[in-house]
């Protein structure tokens, strides 16, 4: 298959971001990286973006920086965040607070034996168990209350970040810095 030549209609419109299969960008257009153009040289694309995406205004404005970030449509879908152009949230990871997880409970857990309980002190002994499944004393203990520590529930996990990334492809994107300019409807 040959490349056919290109055609007046085939220009990009200026501004215009399209993600390629391949790891360079195309002659007259760059990295969607974040860098800082020249307004003096680039005064159509200035006129688009303005400080959107960065830069001083003055002599420098910046183009939008999609390395390792998803783009997003501007505005307000039912039931979600507003989104405004240029914002950029969210992240890679994200480690969860006690107050992010769902409720829940950690059951304690008993060894038992169908043996008298006898021992004054639980601490690495059994419990009896009756027929009806009741925790109880096959001979009367009295005067005595658990001793510390005879149960106890373990805290769990390591505090370690959640990865939040979706399968991903990577593909360079690439941002036409000459062509039509765009006009509004």
């Amino acid at each position: 298959m040959t490349a056919a030549p290109a055609q007046a209609g085939d220009l990009p419109m200026i501004g215009e971001i399209v993600p390629y299969a391949f790891t360079f960008c195309p002659r007259d257009w760059a990295h969607a990286d974040g860098q800082l153009l020249s307004i003096a040289q680039n005064t159509a694309l200035f006129s688009l973006y303005g400080t959107t995406y960065g830069g001083d205004g003055r002599t420098t404005f910046a183009l939008p920086d999609l390395r390792g970030r998803v783009p997003m449509g501007q505005g307000t879908g039912p039931g979600l965040t507003t989104r405004q152009m240029g914002q950029r949230f969210g992240s890679e990871t994200n480690t969860l607070s006690i107050n992010q997880m769902p409720a829940h409970n950690h059951d304690p857990r008993m060894n038992v034996s169908t043996s008298d309980a006898i021992s004054r002190n639980p601490i690495n002994s059994y419990f009896a168990q009756s027929a009806d499944n009741k925790f109880e004393a096959g001979t009367n203990v009295t005067g005595d209350q658990m001793a510390p520590g005879a149960i106890s529930s373990s805290t769990v996990g390591g505090s370690q970040a959640v990865n939040n990334i979706a399968p991903t492809l990577v593909l360079r994107y690439c941002v036409a810095l000459y062509g039509i300019f765009p006009s509004r409807n």
